[in-house]
């Protein structure tokens, strides 16, 4: 007679709990940027809170989210951010916004805004500041500049790859120059190459990258379940 504890699917069970857990962990860490400040955006009336009205999107504290339901994505993501009047002195991460097309960081005592906190900001047309902070890149880098109420308002960032005057972004052969957030370039590879400097052709190969890593993980797997069922205990 057999009696005993089958410990793989023990193990497989407190698996799928700590992956479950950690998934949850990142979809609430996502949201981080939205509780930066306390509260919900102060008023509707609000440049964020206009644009989340008319994009019709969620104001989820500090955030207007958006979902594509006529994508494959079906999670939320960041379009607007109000971070106006939060007392913030030090601006450093916000790169779980960077979805963004609008950015309030308006009467806030921020001092030395790096230009960095915008690299990678794809979709960002709108950035509001305290009038004492220059708009990344500088003036050079955005269609429109101007001092309002107290704010400086920088609008729609300017594609450094296609002005003239400008220090070029030198890309090497089968690259091309593209936006990378307001002031910021980088060197994309063409359709037909990948790899350091582009210099591979062809795509990149998926499937003898990640098969044999796929084959190694089923075949350890295997035998740490063959192994553990050893350990069952026999009375």
């Amino acid at each position: 007679m057999r009696v005993g504890v089958f410990q793989p699917k023990s193990s497989v069970i407190i698996l799928l709990i700590i992956i479950s857990c950690l998934y949850t962990s990142c979809q609430l860490a996502e949201l981080q940027v939205c509780k930066l400040c306390s509260g919900s955006a102060l008023n509707a009336s609000a440049p964020v809170g206009q644009f989340c009205a008319s994009s019709a999107g969620l104001m989820v504290g500090r955030c207007c989210l958006r979902n594509d339901n006529n994508t494959s994505n079906t999670e939320e993501y960041v379009i607007g951010l109000d971070l106006s009047n939060c007392s913030l002195s030090n601006v450093s991460d916000l790169r779980e916004a960077s979805t963004a097309v609008i950015i309030d960081l308006s009467h806030n005592p921020i001092a030395n805004l790096s230009d960095k906190v915008f690299q990678g900001f794809f979709y960002l047309k709108d950035l509001i500041l305290p009038s004492d902070q220059a708009c990344p890149g500088g003036n050079a880098s955005w269609e429109k500049v101007e001092v309002k109420e107290g704010n400086r308002l920088c609008h729609d960032p300017l594609n450094l790859c296609n002005q003239t005057g400008q220090l070029a972004l030198e890309c090497p052969e089968n690259s091309l120059c593209a936006p990378y957030g307001p002031g910021f370039s980088e060197c994309k590879c063409d359709g037909k190459h990948h790899g350091y400097k582009c210099l591979r052709e062809g795509q990149f190969p998926i499937l003898q990258v990640f098969g044999p890593l796929g084959a190694s993980t089923v075949l350890v797997a295997t035998i740490l379940w063959v192994t553990q069922r050893r350990k069952v205990i026999s009375i």
